[in-house]
């Protein structure tokens, strides 16, 4: 069984957000967060750490400029996650509305693999450009900045992964994590990186006098920044909260492009009433379907196109790849539980799992449902060509994955053909026959780097709150609200009365709960009950809108049988 934990709250910083006129159900929340005071919560576009930190930014702006004032080809070459097609989306709406004559690709994962390998190099080299530019990808690209060099074209590399041992000899690198950038958000998302530059770039367009009006209004773009952040699930420090906040109120104002809207709309979902979960769990899975199954293409022309009749037809392609991933899916994990279960999954510190007739672009999902039920780091295999296996990595906290791939393909040379990620997820290819070698050389540095208390699966919550707190305004102030990766959404606890319970869709569960007097209507996901007549709960508070109104919901995410309430 899990444990249940309480965030601990500084006493400190729940005084000086207090004092700045926050509640004090808010301020408890945001001090066991990290939040020292008021000025930590500014969403303002002026509190944005400014370009001028982000090392290689100016240095951009001065290459795009001269290529742009050249006349020369430029070509975006992007990652195929919703953070890649977002940030490919930000690049081409700013560089055209700037002037440059731009066009981008994408690879498709299944034969070229990811980043900018030399394959796609000389692919990119039929298009002619004089300057390519990559977004969420090109700081591991070594090999593929050689070939760009050799065949004439410069290479700007912008992205936001960890740096490996050698540096691409590209003509510039901008890249928050590299070494000597001052820049104080390291957390920043592909999409961010190529925000800035562009901020950067249209300063030194500005200055050169060649933007008529100031030029483009960039702050249109940032309900691409700020789905692109959430869904590549990078820490949101207090700059990154800035960027989703503000691309949220563009969204809930009816301002977002015409592919984000439409995305929304295909979902069922209400732009003005958009919170981050949107971002997250329904706009950004229906555009990496199109990166997962097929080409991120699709995805890329839905977020920059201006046609609203385009724009559906593509989002409609994209929700029904998604409904093809959610099946292949969950057929994927019945199969891997039902390997697991011939094995101990709690006896090791990690899991590595693979079935023949896997799906390649699946496996990453496949290793995070892993991740989240075993509470263990978790590599899922997909055969590649000529006998090697394709490999993708989600990580629990103890556990930094890139690093420990790094430590593998030391203690074992030639194994990982090539690897690369974050903390948190990565990904890698393994040499023919070399599954059981890496699944023991990653449990044995699981074993060195994990201790007992890392492996012990525990939910953390805001503790609990009174009745007379459990309010629809208090739902409604959380939801409007950012929250998400290293900031989470709050969670309560609490004990509760069954008073009824009903199967909705065979598959879960609506309850009257009480406390205290009280009643609330509450849902159970994914389990059907039957309930007990008490119940420890951890609960999110949520806003259920049904023909026209509004009405308070708990949702359950973990619950134990209670003694008398």
């Amino acid at each position: 069984m899990p444990e249940i934990v309480d965030r601990p709250v500084d006493p400190a910083a729940f005084e000086r957000l207090r004092a700045g006129g926050l509640a004090p159900a808010l301020a408890r929340l945001y001090a066991a967060r990290g939040v020292s005071g008021p000025a930590d919560l500014a969403t303002g576009l002026a509190d944005l750490a400014p370009p001028g930190r982000l090392d290689g930014a100016a240095r951009a702006a001065t290459l795009l400029a001269d290529a742009s004032e050249a006349g020369e080809r430029l070509l975006i070459v992007a990652d195929y996650d919703a953070d890649g097609a977002t940030a490919c989306a930000v690049g081409l709406r700013a560089l055209r509305a700037m002037g440059a004559a731009v066009d981008f690709l994408v690879p498709d994962r299944f034969r070229f693999g990811y980043g900018l390998t030399p394959e796609i190099v000389r692919l990119a080299a039929g298009r002619e450009p004089r300057l390519l530019v990559t977004v969420d990808n090109g700081i591991a690209s070594v090999e593929g900045v050689a070939e760009a060099n050799r065949l004439g074209m410069r290479v700007l590399v912008t992205d936001h992964h960890l740096p490996g041992a050698a540096r691409p000899d590209a003509a510039c690198i901008v890249n928050p994590n590299q070494a000597g950038c001052g820049f104080p958000s390291k957390h920043l998302a592909g999409v961010g990186v190529i925000f800035y530059v562009m901020t950067a770039l249209r300063a030194e367009l500005r200055r050169r006098g060649r933007l008529a009006d100031g030029g483009p209004n960039l702050a249109a773009l940032l309900d691409l920044v700020a789905l692109g952040t959430v869904a590549d699930v990078v820490r949101l420090d207090p700059n990154n909260r800035i960027l989703v906040a503000q691309g949220l109120a563009r969204l809930r104002a009816g301002a977002a492009c015409e592919g984000i809207r439409a995305l929304m709309s295909v979902a069922g979902r209400e732009p003005r009433r958009a919170t981050a979960y949107d971002l997250g769990f329904v706009v950004g899975p229906r555009l990496n379907a199109a990166g997962r199954l097929d080409d991120m293409t699709v995805g890329i022309a839905c977020l920059a196109t201006d046609d609203p009749a385009l724009a559906r037809d593509l989002a409609g392609r994209l929700d029904r790849l998604n409904r093809e991933r959610r099946e292949i899916e969950a057929d994927m994990q019945a199969s891997a539980l039902a390997l697991l279960a011939e094995v101990d999954a709690g006896s090791g510190c990690s899991l590595t799992v693979h079935r023949p007739g896997w799906h390649p672009g699946v496996v990453g999902l496949l290793a995070s449902r892993l991740k989240d039920r075993f509470h263990r780091p978790v590599f899922a295999f997909a055969d590649d060509e000529g006998g090697r296996l394709k490999g993708s990595g989600r990580s629990i906290a103890g556990l930094h994955l890139r690093d420990a791939l790094d430590l593998v393909a030391k203690r074992e040379p030639g194994l990982l053909e090539r690897f690369g990620g974050h903390a948190a997820a990565a990904g890698l290819t393994l040499a023919p026959g070399g599954l059981g070698a890496f699944a023991s050389a990653f449990e044995a540095v699981a074993r060195e780097w994990l201790s007992p208390a890392d492996l012990a699966q525990r939910i953390e919550t805001d503790g609990a709150l009174a009745p007379g707190e459990i309010t629809l305004g208090f739902a409604d102030d959380l939801r409007g609200r950012v929250w998400g990766q290293g900031f989470p959404e709050p969670r309560f606890r609490g004990r509760f009365r069954v008073l009824a319970q009903r199967v909705m869709a065979e598959r879960h569960c609506r309850l009257t709960l009480e406390a205290e007097g009280r009643r609330f209507a509450a849902v159970r996901f994914g389990e059907p009950g039957p309930f007990p007549e008490a119940i420890e709960a951890v609960y999110r508070l949520d806003v259920n809108e049904y023909g026209g109104a509004a009405t308070l919901q708990l949702v359950v995410e973990h619950w134990a049988g209670a003694g008398p309430v």
